[in-house]
């Protein structure tokens, strides 16, 4: 693996691998447009698994990889994204994780960023960034308006608008909460940066890095998440205490 170079200390410092899971049911229109974005990163130690979780045409999925000219494909049966998130992690080796849904796309330099903040923040369990709203065509419909986590109460209390394509977590910490849920069909993703909340502080990279796509086709539980993130927190609160 390529060297970053010396540190402060005149040690060699080693660039983590980034591994990109993208799990997909269906393909999609902006599927390609999402895998452009993770071959056009500056950061150069990336590795992509897309998982096909049981779409009508897998043809089209590895067809849409390969013209992409990065990344492996991981065909399962119907699984649910909880469990197509996990199986793809199980099938990287990064020391650094993030995800990417296939209508949603990253700017750039969306992971050298990334990387610099956690390297700087050996401490930091999540470094996320600032990230847009765009419409069908790519055009801004709605503006950043991430902030800063001060604390874990900032986190669990929604003031900070980290979702899963605007964040990347250690691996070590994904593995410490047990991953994605699979009990959980809708607010996977809030589940996860809940639970690693617990683990350590969050790093916010304060630039515009990603573009979530909102479209017919997608869910919009990423603003009720955002708007009810107090009630969601207190179930949330409630449920893995039951489960543990």
């Amino acid at each position: 693996m390529p060297d970053r170079g010396p540190d402060a200390a005149g040690a060699t410092v080693a660039e983590p691998l980034v591994s990109v899971v993208v799990a997909t049911n269906r393909g999609g229109p902006f599927l390609a447009e999402a895998l452009a974005s993770v071959a056009a990163q500056t950061y150069p130690h990336v590795e992509l698994v897309v998982v096909d979780d049981g779409s009508p045409d897998p043809a089209v999925i590895r067809g849409l990889v390969e013209e992409a000219g990065v990344g492996t494909v991981l065909r399962l049966d119907p699984s649910g994204v909880s469990t197509a998130r996990n199986t793809g992690v199980r099938h990287t080796r990064g020391e650094l994780l993030a995800f990417l849904d296939d209508d949603d796309r990253w700017h750039p330099d969306r992971l050298r960023l990334a990387v610099d903040a956690l390297s700087a923040r050996p401490d930091a369990v999540i470094s996320y960034c600032a990230m847009r709203t765009v419409d069908p065509a790519g055009e801004e419909l709605v503006a950043a308006d991430q902030r800063p986590a001060r604390d874990a109460r900032d986190v669990v209390r929604g003031l900070t608008g980290i979702m899963l394509p605007n964040l990347v977590i250690r691996r070590g910490a994904f593995d410490a909460v047990g991953g994605f849920d699979p009990a959980y069909r809708q607010g996977e993703d809030l589940d996860l940066v809940l639970a690693a909340a617990t683990l350590g502080p969050f790093v916010f990279v304060d630039e515009v890095l990603v573009d979530y796509r909102y479209h017919p086709g997608n869910t919009t539980r990423a603003y009720r998440d955002r708007l009810r993130a107090n009630d969601r927190f207190a179930a949330w609160s409630a449920a893995r205490a039951a489960r543990t």
